[in-house]
């Protein structure tokens, strides 16, 4: 039986068809256009929700890779791999993370954040090259992001990855009963057809954007860099962050301003030790001690 050809398969693919509620787009009224939009995005967190499962596997494997010193690494190109990048620089500033525990490739490498390169998406050995500069390893789990669940950049990413050992996950927004790679876990949300035929950095790249805010999120809560709902592991490195810390500081343990500021710099800058302080009432250094023997988590560090 003859394969069916690239067009073939594009044309099969959800995110490639024609949008009935759309139609006509280029002859409403601009309001007529955002309405139309505004109601198909409505239909994208229904899609992740039905992936949650997914996502959970998912988040278990980043957990696991990160206690055993390994790595989360992103790979998309255009639009998915810019949305990968945006997660993996978020995590240093939000949760403390080294820079290099989560980290973006896009086909096409750093210009390609900036300037669209499509080209780029469709070298396989610029994909090897790019997985094997990095020294992925068992410890690793690389992710492929492609709406198409074709682009040859990242499923040639993926495959890569999976022959060096890593685990290897794929978020793709057609069905997947469609999905045919090797994988640990595929994300698929079915975000159906755009409002403008194949453009998926509309719902599927917002789908995306939720996913990965999902895996993340959750992986670091799981590491205890959250306390309650708070970010507790966040780097001081502007002013507004430094009062963020207060803020965490004051809501967490009662304390006002002028207290907040003066235990976190006891705490040399580190609200978790801050929090450990005052509610034990003890120096920083037995609250490094506490947070050191409680594996960095806040609530068990005070109990």
């Amino acid at each position: 039986m003859k394969s069916p050809t690239l067009a073939e398969k594009l044309g099969a693919l959800t995110t490639e068809q024609r949008n009935p509620a759309s139609r006509k787009f280029d002859k409403l009224s601009t309001e007529s256009i955002l309405r139309i939009t505004n109601s198909e995005d409505k239909i994208v967190p229904i899609a992740v929700e039905a992936e949650i499962p997914y996502i959970a596997k998912a988040v278990d494997l980043v957990v696991t890779s990160f206690r055993s010193g390994g790595r989360l690494i992103y790979v998309g190109a255009g639009t998915s791999g810019r949305l990968g990048i945006l997660d993996a620089s978020e995590c240093p500033p939000t949760f403390g993370t080294d820079p290099s525990t989560v980290i973006g490739i896009i086909a096409g490498g750093r210009s390609a954040v900036f300037r669209s390169e499509e080209g780029a998406e469709d070298n396989e050995s610029q994909a090897i090259e790019d997985i094997d500069a990095q020294g992925v390893g068992s410890k690793d789990v690389v992710c492929g992001i492609a709406a198409s669940r074709l682009t040859p950049y990242v499923v040639t990413s993926a495959k890569r990855a999976k022959e060096r050992g890593a685990k290897t996950l794929f978020i793709t927004t057609n069905p997947r009963e469609s999905f045919e790679l090797s994988v640990d876990v595929a994300i698929c949300p079915e975000v159906g057809p755009e409002v403008i035929m194949g453009s998926t950095r509309m719902k599927s790249g917002t789908a995306q954007k939720l996913i990965l805010n999902m895996i993340t999120t959750t992986a670091m809560v799981k590491l205890g860099k959250v306390y309650e709902n708070m970010m507790v592991d966040l780097q001081l490195t502007n002013q507004k962050l430094n009062e963020r810390a207060k803020r965490i500081i004051m809501t967490a343990t009662g304390v006002n301003y002028a207290l907040a500021t003066e235990f976190l710099g006891k705490a040399g800058g580190h609200v978790k030790t801050a929090l450990v302080m005052i509610s034990l009432g003890i120096s920083a250094e037995d609250a490094r001690k506490r947070l050191d023997q409680a594996g960095g988590f806040v609530r068990l560090a005070i109990q």
